[in-house]
């Protein structure tokens, strides 16, 4: 994608112009992040009290006992949202579903262990390791080009 920015001093208010061939999802995807005035904040909760979570500090978000979790190196944080809404909140160029109950942050990741048959093992930066559930395995080989 190429991109360009032309300065000019007459201009009152910033405009966006897509020259495309076709709409494709990347083209959708910008569209939308260009679009989103509000920021996708994120906040959890630790020991009762609120805070506002970075997304490139999260290194993984998941869900255990009708809950969701959110992981940084600070501690773990309760958060109030599903993991659908957090998928659609998260940048998609960062997080990753993995199965039904975990997002992770490509980011944050030491390495995938392709070796177990059907499953890819995955070790996190704070020592975690989890797993691609069979399902999700294609999807994690197209973001990784394998």
């Amino acid at each position: 994608m190429q991109v360009e920015i032309k300065i000019d001093s007459t201009c009152k208010e910033p405009k966006v112009i897509v020259y495309t061939d076709k709409i494709t999802e990347e083209i959708n995807a910008l569209v939308q992040k260009i679009s989103d005035e509000t920021p996708q904040v994120l906040s959890g909760f630790y020991n009762n009290t609120l805070k506002v979570l970075e997304q490139s500090d999260i290194i993984r978000i998941y869900a255990s006992g009708g809950k969701v979790y959110g992981v940084t190196a600070d501690g773990e944080y309760t958060l109030r949202l599903r993991l659908y809404e957090l998928e659609e909140r998260l940048d998609k160029n960062l997080f990753v579903r993995i199965s039904n109950s975990e997002i992770i942050n490509l980011r944050k990741v030491k390495g995938f262990d392709l070796s177990f048959a059907g499953t890819i093992c995955v070790s996190l930066s704070d020592g975690t390791v989890t797993y691609v559930s069979r399902r999700y395995v294609s999807k994690i080989k197209q973001v990784l080009g394998i």
